[in-house]
């Protein structure tokens, strides 16, 4: 480094007061804001999309395999089938699945105290996963599965048990169509649980009950089921997991990812990389406009300094590393304050939650961060890449300062 380096090192850490000392700390002080923001920005996309996203698949699994109707709705009453230890060995034979669990879901309407509101009923079997649901229960227990009828209790979303002014171990009228003849039929279901996803789609339409009553409702066998859920290792694999199984699977199967199921949240949850990348350039462009002005005024203020320096026989490359160390010290300083701030915040936003969110539009309660070292890694080296490249630019006004006018210059 040598000469170059020892009179940036006096220029960068000399106390005399000066207006470039204001502009330094106003590029360092962009800088930091600038990382940090970025740093931010990313754990809570992350940590939001990745929130959201396992909500959804935690009620419903990642890919749903079903009976194949054209103009049907993915969201309404199968159609039954016979468990098929055929297709249900086509399923499990891929590595990256991790279960399969078997669901149906029937229409219904809830009374309760005068109240009424139509809701589906997801239908489950003793052998159901609870592990991931349970995780969403405000008060109560997961069903009890009797063992020669079906089980008589019910579990509600809080929305709803606000909306019918329903409490644990109420009973309710749950009044069905029978799918065979269109009569009218209710049963009495005992609540024993209370969830809540904060997923509006989800806490006003789905209870959860017991598959066999369905069965009872619609005159099904016992070994008819109205689709699979299948849940996967990695959640990013899930379109070529589902390409696969429809590939394998029969012609009237159809395997459908819950991204197809319920695009309009994944499309939301989409939009949130756009907005990443709208702050990432705009705090890009303010610490790279920060940085050229204060490399600018840098220069100008020591244009006597230029013209002695060249007088002496200092060359233009030698000079222009002098200011390019100087704004190497400034970027440096500010990176590293930057990712000082952005973890800390997202730490502590991990630790106490205080930054809280409207959970009707964002379906949480606090903003959720989650860090990936190597993104941060990304930052910080690109940061100091596109800050240093843009550095050169204004380091080549030196090549233009003439000496005898520099050394006159005021």
């Amino acid at each position: 480094m040598g000469f170059s380096f020892d009179i940036a090192k006096r220029i960068a850490f000399n106390r005399q007061r000066s207006f470039s000392r204001f502009i330094i700390r106003l590029s360092i002080a962009a800088t930091t804001l600038s990382v940090a923001a970025m740093i931010l920005t990313l754990a809570f996309v992350n940590g939001f999309q990745q929130t959201v996203a396992s909500k959804i698949f935690s009620f419903w699994g990642h890919i749903r395999v079903q009976h194949y109707e054209a103009g049907k709705s993915l969201i309404a009453e199968e159609t039954p089938f016979t468990y098929d230890s055929s297709i249900s060995h086509i399923i499990q034979t891929d590595n990256n699945i991790l279960r399969v669990q078997a669901f149906a879901t029937k229409s219904a309407v809830i009374e309760s105290k005068g109240e009424i509101e139509g809701v589906l009923l997801k239908g489950i079997d003793r052998g159901y996963d609870s592990s991931e649901l349970k995780s969403f229960f405000t008060a109560g227990n997961w069903l009890q599965f009797e063992d020669s009828n079906y089980s008589k209790q019910i579990i509600v979303s809080k929305a709803l048990a606000d909306q019918l002014n329903i409490g644990l171990n109420d009973t309710l009228k749950v009044h069905f169509v029978s799918s065979i003849d269109d009569s009218r039929t209710y049963r009495k279901l005992q609540v024993t649980g209370i969830y809540k996803t904060g997923i509006e789609e989800y806490d006003k339409l789905f209870v959860i009950g017991d598959i066999q009553l369905i069965r009872r409702i619609n005159e099904w066998r016992d070994d008819q089921i109205g689709g699979y859920e299948v849940f996967i290792e990695d959640y990013t694999k899930m379109d070529s997991v589902s390409r696969h199984l429809s590939e394998q699977l029969p012609t009237e199967w159809m395997s459908r990812t819950i991204r197809e199921v319920y695009p309009n949240i994944f499309d939301w949850l989409n939009i949130q990389d756009v907005n990443r990348d709208v702050i990432f350039i705009v705090m890009s462009a303010v610490a790279i406009i920060n940085l050229i002005t204060c490399l600018l005024i840098l220069i100008l203020e020591r244009t006597r300094m230029v013209g002695i320096l060249k007088a002496l026989g200092a060359g233009n490359w030698t000079i222009q590393k002098i200011f390019l160390y100087h704004a190497s010290v400034i970027t440096i300083t500010g990176i590293v304050l930057g990712l000082l701030l952005g973890i800390g915040i997202c730490v502590l936003q991990q630790l106490t939650g205080f930054i809280r969110l409207d959970e009707t539009s964002y379906y949480v309660r606090e903003a959720p961060m989650i860090i990936i070292w190597w993104q941060v890694l990304a930052i910080t080296v690109g940061t100091a890449i596109v800050c240093y490249a843009s550095l050169i630019i204004p380091s080549l006004l030196i090549r233009k300062v003439n000496p005898v006018k520099a050394i006159q210059f005021r």
